[in-house]
């Protein structure tokens, strides 16, 4: 996409770049340095057209000062410079005239006699980088000259067009950012992953745009927060205390400050203080007491988004009691709780934020929307979990959520529709033959055995190796043996399942023809992915992806779906890796 030359600004980055292109620095550490937001260094041909627009750019201001000679300096290459006729060094001439054994001075004699201009020894002297050094002067103090007369600063309404590349550009106003101080804001508001409703722009791109606009904040007088480019994991609330300032406002739970009056040591509900088996004076420690005892431990880490969901309910009722009942955590009673269950589901405007917006986010709101009947169910059942453990610590005397009936779980009620019936499991079996024999075709093959046999999720599934195998002894049968595979399942808890024997026999198979030797062995192979990417020659088997199983389940299925009926067809096209799992469990709860 070509752009008028006076569409785009020169500021201090375009001048230091070309300083040290014309100095002949390494061109890939100066383009890191000062124009990483154009494009990737390795893109060559980028990089040659944003040289000669920057330098059309510099011949352009010239000759607007009427400076024709400066516009031709500006184009000129110092490596290109055609050298002088030179002569030999003194080394190079002794060995031409074979006076290689005689003394310095008698090969200096013979060089002054062979070549005596007065400058003979200089001109020796490479003079071709002397010419080019001094036209790298000369550039240097044009381009000296050119920043002083046209590089500009930006402005915070600046369009984007201005500052970016055309095609970023183009993408960042697709996107609704038309200005830098639009992409401020957005990045202030939704975090490091504000890049995620903008076309073909990546974290790639959007770290060189934050960057790009922190190192231009003085001139901007915008700032971009400092946790607004770091990664989701250390978005919280207690890395800069700028960040977010304490309140007793609708602001996240590490942040909000209890009323005295409210704080919970007069709760209606409170036990006696010398009752209390909590280090908690309040209720918001409180509830930090119940969420660290579902942290779990270092031999047992909890899950981070159990945690956070369950943050996130404790957080919603403390901040909806204070700030719309004006009554403490401990004074909650049951016609509250009901009061809660419909504030939930038609919270006020001024309590419901845009999606991910991270905590520190003045955006930043408890909640998206209604909650739906799944969501509420939820929400109950966590709520009623941390009112139990304040009884159980005798913090409080009762739980106003022990009698509220729950929702429907509808989608417990629709899993048995999603399940495989005998005769579609027979057709994608029949399918899953009538493949090719690639490796692809039986990895894939194998996948989807292993998730029907053993309800294992995909997590569990690809993350699981050869050492979490193992074969056990029926003790009722000693010359029987079935095979265990071990599991970290949610919230880093452990546990087995029965795979079948054609399974493992499958597995020993693909090993057996990557040359990995058989039988399959647990220790030997301790290391290799059960669903791993095997083809021979290529090395150690790597892991099959979560997403990249679920998305070739997903093809397959699309697959098999053609020239079924139209009901058949729409079912098979609807269903996912879960619908295997469901179809284990209903299997297994026929056999039992």
């Amino acid at each position: 996409m070509k752009q008028p030359p006076t569409s785009r600004k020169l500021d201090s980055r375009h001048f230091a770049f070309m300083r040290a292109v014309a100095q002949g620095l390494d061109e890939r550490a100066s383009w890191n340095r000062y124009l990483r937001v154009e494009g990737e260094h390795g893109d060559a041909r980028a990089v040659r057209k944003t040289i000669a627009w920057i330098r059309n750019e510099f011949a352009a201001a010239a000759k607007r000062e009427r400076r024709p000679g400066l516009a031709r300096l500006i184009h000129l290459d110092p490596d290109r410079i055609a050298g002088l006729p030179t002569v030999p060094g003194l080394a190079e001439f002794a060995v031409q005239r074979g006076l290689e054994d005689f003394s310095e001075a008698e090969q200096l004699e013979a060089y002054a006699l062979e070549y005596p201009r007065e400058d003979a020894f200089a001109r020796c002297q490479r003079p071709r980088e002397l010419r080019r050094a001094r036209l790298i002067t000369r550039q240097l103090e044009a381009i000296q000259w050119l920043q002083d007369l046209v590089a500009q600063d930006p402005a915070p309404d600046d369009s984007v067009s201005a500052w970016f590349h055309p095609l970023l550009a183009v993408r960042l106003e697709a996107a609704g950012l038309a200005t830098l101080r639009s992409v401020v804001e957005r990045i202030n508001a939704v975090g490091a992953r504000w890049w995620r409703h903008a076309p073909a722009i990546g974290p790639v791109k959007a770290t060189r745009i934050a960057e790009w606009l922190q190192d231009h904040s003085e001139a901007l007088g915008l700032v971009v927060a400092p946790t607004a480019t770091a990664p989701s994991g250390t978005q919280r609330a207690d890395l800069p205390e700028a960040s977010r300032a304490s309140d007793t406002g609708i602001v996240p739970f590490e942040k909000f400050l209890l009323p005295l009056a409210m704080d919970g040591r007069h709760g209606r509900f409170r036990a006696p203080l010398a009752d209390n088996l909590l280090a908690a004076t309040n209720d918001h420690q409180a509830i930090g007491e119940w969420l660290a005892s579902k942290a779990g431990d270092a031999a047992q880490p909890g899950s981070p988004s159990t945690q956070r969901s369950y943050r996130k309910e404790a957080e919603r009722l403390l901040l909806w009691g204070i700030l719309e009942r004006q009554l403490p955590l401990s004074s909650i009673d049951e016609e509250d709780v009901r009061a809660f269950c419909l504030f939930l589901r038609n919270p006020p405007p001024g309590w419901c934020g845009p999606r991910h917006c991270h905590r520190w986010s003045p955006q930043w709101r408890p909640l998206e929307g209604p909650l739906s009947d799944a969501a509420m169910r939820q929400a109950l059942i966590i709520l009623r979990s941390l009112f139990t453990f304040l009884v159980e610590n005798r913090y409080v005397t009762c739980n106003p959520f022990s009698t509220v009936a729950l929702p429907q779980d509808r989608q417990r009620l629709t899993s048995a529709a999603r399940v495989f019936s005998d005769a579609e499991w027979k057709h994608l079996v029949a399918r899953m033959r009538s493949r090719g024999a690639t490796a692809a075709d039986r990895r894939l093959a194998r996948g989807l055995h292993w998730i029907y046999e053993t309800g294992l999720g995909l997590s569990e599934l690809v993350h699981a190796r050869c050492s979490d195998l193992r074969l056990c002894a029926d003790a009722a049968n000693p010359s029987r043996a079935d095979w265990q595979l071990t599991v970290k399942g949610r919230g880093g808890r452990r546990r087995s399942v029965a795979v079948p024997q054609p399974l493992v026999d499958e597995l020993a198979e693909e090993m057996a023809r990557c040359g990995l030797g058989l039988p399959l062995d647990p220790t030997r192979h301790h290391d290799i992915p059960v669903l791993g990417r095997f083809a021979a020659g290529e090395g150690p088997p790597r892991p099959w992806s979560t997403s990249g199983l679920y998305q070739a389940v997903k093809a397959f299925l699309a697959d098999a779906a053609e020239g079924l009926p139209p009901n058949d067809a729409a079912h098979l096209r609807a269903a996912s890796t879960h619908w295997l799992r469901h179809t284990h469990r209903l299997r297994s709860d026929l056999a039992g």
